[in-house]
């Protein structure tokens, strides 16, 4: 007798498992909000080009679903329930969910990449650089934008590394093999500084040779540490923020973008008169060439090279 029960159930067929039709269930959350927000059943009906028997029917049997009513249908119109209005919240989220997954799906698949990673050098301008986020914010506003800070060396070795897709940097007089590199058409400028009452401030046509009784603050990055020097008082950051820093405080003079030292030291820091100063400072872009680009990341190179009008050529 056992034996025919484990035959039985061997044999038996399984409960068929309900399937929800995720479409039918869009479309009736669309017609339940639509609804709501319009305040009456043909209304709705006319917004989605839909008969109103079709969204009468999609909001009853959501409410099937669901296990409750969401409208009260004894007016004239219908009005929401008390649980209508608390699920009316969430079915809004589930329907902006389901459009934002749509949207980047169709992006991706576009060739968008999920995230883009840059490292920026201080050496570009801040105006520059808020006009690259002000694009990138309106042609990609589903995208995951990291920004990096470093400089040199550093910069070239995050992107060789794969932690970065693109970098900024002051040009270097060589690149590793594997590192793609194009010069911006636009330049930053560096000049010499001091702070208000530091000895030099007061100095005017200075000759280079006349800094040398003082301390000069150098960047000192993680790739390319500062030179060796016989210079007994020399101070090492490894950004020039923090050389800003040490310069507004008087500990010494250092080469700081003009931008930065004019935009967060006006009132504390001097430009320097020395002779041959201040210098333009070529900007390159680097990118690994075995990294295909998203289209965010090529739009960002056409971007920087918008300002000559010409696509980056790399060197």
């Amino acid at each position: 007798m056992a034996a025919i029960v484990v035959m039985a159930s061997r044999n038996a067929k399984p409960e068929p498992i309900e399937k929800t039709d995720m479409s039918n269930t869009l479309d009736a959350l669309t017609a339940f909000s639509t609804a709501a927000e319009l305040g009456s059943f043909s209304a709705a009906a006319r917004y989605l080009h839909k008969s109103q028997s079709t969204v009468s029917e999609a909001i009853a049997n959501l409410e099937i679903d669901l296990g409750v009513s969401l409208f009260d249908r004894g007016a004239r119109n219908p009005v929401l329930t008390a649980a209508g209005e608390q699920l009316l919240r969430h079915a809004r989220q589930v329907l902006a969910a389901h459009e934002q997954l749509t949207r980047q799906a169709s992006l991706m698949s576009a060739g968008l990449e999920p995230q883009l990673s840059i490292v920026l050098s201080d050496t570009l301008h801040s105006l520059e650089l808020e006009t690259l986020l002000q694009g990138l914010e309106t042609r990609f506003p589903e995208l995951e934008l990291e920004t990096l800070v470093a400089e040199k060396e550093d910069v070239v070795d995050l992107v060789a590394s794969g932690r970065a897709h693109l970098g900024l940097l002051s040009a270097l007089p060589h690149y590793p093999a594997g590192i793609g590199h194009a010069a911006l058409p636009h330049q930053g400028q560096f000049a010499l500084f001091a702070g208000r009452h530091h000895p030099l401030a007061r100095q005017r046509a200075l000759l280079p040779d006349q800094l040398a009784p003082f301390r000069q603050l150098c960047l000192n990055t993680l790739g390319s540490p500062a030179p060796a020097s016989t210079h007994p008082r020399r101070w090492l950051a490894p950004s020039y923020l923090m050389l800003l820093d040490m310069t507004r405080l008087g500990f010494g003079w250092a080469e700081l973008p003009s931008w930065m030292a004019q935009t967060f030291g006006r009132d504390e820091l001097v430009q320097l008169d020395v002779a041959g100063w201040p210098r333009p400072i070529p900007i390159d872009l680097v990118w690994s060439p075995g990294r295909r680009p998203g289209l965010a990341a090529a739009w960002v190179r056409q971007f920087l090279a918008g300002m000559s009008g010409e696509p980056l050529s790399p060197a």
